[in-house]
């Protein structure tokens, strides 16, 4: 009996009074006490999300909710009241090993509801005990039969397979909607670090694979290119001079590129030399140090 079966019961057991003393009428005013305290020992109410499980001497007499229900005074009393919404469960394995020997400890929440209030009352004890028993059997029996990479790696099949073993046990006890997620997986330290050097090398693996198939590539870049250079000196040439310029540009330094010109130059004095007609050079000039005091030189 809750408040507002209480307020209900007391309202109508005060209306009788009031009638039996205003009318002098005790009878009447009995006979409406007597059904504000029938009311106090039969009207029940329940939530939107409870079911109530009613016996009747005993036997099951049927589920009552939600809102207000009514009971048989002296032969049905309500056995249990059964909670309909959806509801988790903490599930957690420790040191259990895996199908190549490792040993993990995994935490993990189940999802469920009791879809069927009569079954999950009647025929099982402890409902919510016994749900989470089984969840944790089957979370043991599916890191047994299952390896640590496909622990680690598909954790969706992980759930589904975990979810498949705790419906297939709990079938016929009244409770659906089942649904598991993983939450944490802990391996032991020294897998970890052996698992991270794994990785590490791994990856180094990777690297040195890229580095090894660009340096092909440049070879084969580097081959066509001396290809078009055999059959082309200028631009030979050209790319050694940039080159060269890439790699001084920021130094500050003068760089001497041995050329053909020097050659060209020695030719030509030669020729000068051996030819006799050619212009003979001025006088020098003396410079004389009276010259320079101011004289002038008479005509």
């Amino acid at each position: 009996m809750n408040s507002a079966v209480t307020f209900i019961a007391f309202l109508v057991i005060l209306a009788g009074a009031a009638l039996g003393y205003l009318l002098q009428n005790p009878v009447i005013g009995g006979v409406i006490v007597l059904i504000g305290v029938i009311l106090a020992l039969t009207l029940r109410t329940a939530a939107e999300w409870e079911r109530a499980v009613v016996l009747r001497l005993g036997r099951y007499a049927g589920v009552r909710g939600p809102g207000l229900y009514f009971l048989i005074p002296a032969f049905e009393l309500v056995y249990t009241v059964v909670d309909t919404r959806r509801q988790s469960t903490r599930i957690s394995a420790e040191d259990t090993l895996t199908a190549d020997a490792v040993s993990v400890t995994m935490d993990s929440i189940m999802f469920w509801r009791v879809s069927d209030v009569k079954r999950a009352a009647t025929e099982l004890t402890d409902y919510r005990n016994m749900i989470a028993q089984i969840a944790q059997t089957s979370l043991r029996e599916v890191i047994s039969a299952t390896t640590l990479n496909d622990i680690l790696s598909n954790r969706e099949a992980m759930d589904e397979k975990l979810r498949a073993f705790i419906t297939r046990k709990s079938d016929g006890w009244g409770i659906g909607d089942i649904s598991v997620e993983i939450r944490d997986v802990k391996i032991p330290p020294e897998l970890n670090d052996a698992m991270s050097r794994n990785a590490q090398a791994e990856k180094e693996k990777q690297a040195r694979v890229t580095l090894a198939s660009a340096e092909v590539a440049i070879a084969e870049q580097i081959a066509d290119a001396a290809r078009i250079y055999e059959n082309n000196p200028v631009a030979l040439q050209i790319r050694q001079m940039g080159l060269i310029y890439d790699m001084n540009k920021d130094r500050g330094v003068t760089i001497l590129v041995p050329t053909g010109m020097a050659n060209a130059l020695g030719a030509s004095i030669a020729l000068n030399v051996n030819n006799p007609d050619r212009p003979k050079p001025l006088p020098a000039t003396v410079f004389s140090p009276a010259a320079a005091s101011g004289s002038v030189p008479k005509a």
